[in-house]
């Protein structure tokens, strides 16, 4: 594995840096929302996704017959790191999960319909797996399709959908096949979001950002709109569960946290001598850098993975998308913990808060990183996927 860049690639971050500055706003970039709340809600955000599409930069990994560059996921991962590190809106959800499944099992109908949308931003989406008692274990869902002609009809609820108060359409989940095994008889279905069956009623997260509930009377769905194969369903969302946990959950602003608690460290002092002689903050400020060189190098891995598969036709880097997910969302956790103890008190003030230590990020990402390692599947799922497909152990092991 070459931890180096080529000079194409970095002559394509550059061109992405000065992309960003050109169209710097404020409203668009806000380094205190982190990973899960960079998403596409507002009007300028959508613009700033608009101006990537005219880039080519959505669609840069896709195939050519479908309006992409057919560039290697290197570029879409340092893409997404520049966005990021500006605490931007991410591209993962439409360009990735809805985009490259579509493109890899949906049918030409929906290709034609979705796919030129997405390429320049037309379309946002929302996510519904998980349910009031199918959170991490997305096979349990219950959400009930019932065939009708020329359809089906959705019945039930989903719960945390993210982006349900402000997306167009809705990549839903359901159980088409009651009598089937718990991971077959699923199958995937684009929504309208605005059908007169759908309910929408919004949750509060402790990270100040919103997510939802949605609910489901009688909301028929024409054969037309049903992604891939019938029951097939958990195979997809499973392929693209792998993507989300990698692009969602973006290296940058890790690395920007640890930069803040650094420069804090340095300066700081405590009962009158400087924070950075003491001995046991110098090992944890060595742990928390090593650490992040950990989780840099998993997400290398993680593109390098991808190179080889879109190259040699295998299969999407599975297990190293968990392993690099789990590592650096916990480790995100401890340095979280580590801003508040080492910046004392002040670190509980909310972030704005005039001289808050460290700009007042230690309170906001105490908040956030809890979240992190839930959606995209939580700590102890990665635990599961890395245990039975990398060691090979068994289920009930």
């Amino acid at each position: 594995m070459n931890f180096d860049f080529s000079p194409e690639q970095r002559a394509f971050a550059a061109e992405v840096e000065a992309f960003l500055d050109a169209n710097d706003d404020e409203e668009v970039f806000d380094l205190t929302r982190e990973n899960m709340a960079q998403i596409v809600d507002t009007p300028k955000r959508r613009a700033l996704m608009r101006k990537l599409g005219d880039q080519g930069w959505l669609g840069i990994t896709w195939p050519a017959e479908h309006g992409g560059q057919e560039g290697e996921g290197v570029y879409e991962y340092l893409l997404n790191e520049a966005l990021a590190a500006r605490g931007g809106p991410q591209i993962g959800k439409g360009v990735g999960i809805i985009g490259k499944t579509l493109i890899a099992h949906g049918s030409e109908f929906l290709k034609e319909e979705f796919l030129p949308k997405i390429l320049i931003n037309e379309v946002e989406f929302a996510i519904g797996y998980s349910e009031p008692d199918a959170g991490s274990d997305a096979a349990a869902m219950r959400l009930k399709a019932t065939p009708t002609e020329g359809g089906w009809v959705l019945n039930g609820q989903k719960t945390w959908t993210t982006s349900a108060h402000f997306a167009e359409w809705y990549w839903v989940g359901a159980r088409t096949d009651p009598d089937a095994p718990k991971h077959s008889g699923i199958t995937l279905f684009l929504v309208p979001m605005d059908h007169p069956g759908i309910t929408v009623q919004g949750i509060q997260t402790m990270g100040d950002e919103v997510t939802n509930d949605v609910f489901f009377d009688d909301v028929f769905v024409a054969d037309e709109y049903v992604v891939g194969q019938l029951n097939h369903g958990f195979r997809y969302i499973s392929e693209a569960l792998d993507l989300e946990r990698f692009t969602m959950f973006t290296f940058s602003p890790v690395k920007q946290r640890l930069d803040l608690l650094l420069d804090h460290v340095r300066t700081a002092t405590r009962d009158g001598r400087p924070v950075r002689e003491d001995p046991r903050v110098r090992s944890r400020m060595a742990r928390l850098a090593t650490a992040a060189e950990v989780a840099r190098g998993l997400g290398l891995r993680v593109v390098d993975a991808s190179v080889r598969a879109e190259r040699d036709g295998g299969s999407p880097p599975t297990v190293e998308a968990s392993e690099y997910k789990l590592f650096t969302t916990e480790f995100s956790k401890q340095l979280a913990d580590a801003s508040m103890d080492l910046g004392g008190p002040g670190t509980q003030l909310r972030v704005g808060t005039e001289d808050a230590p460290m700009d007042g990020r230690a309170e906001s990402t105490y908040r956030f990183t809890v979240l992190d390692t839930i959606g995209g599947g939580t700590s102890e799922v990665q635990k599961n996927i890395i245990t039975r497909r990398g060691l090979g152990l068994p289920r009930n092991f």
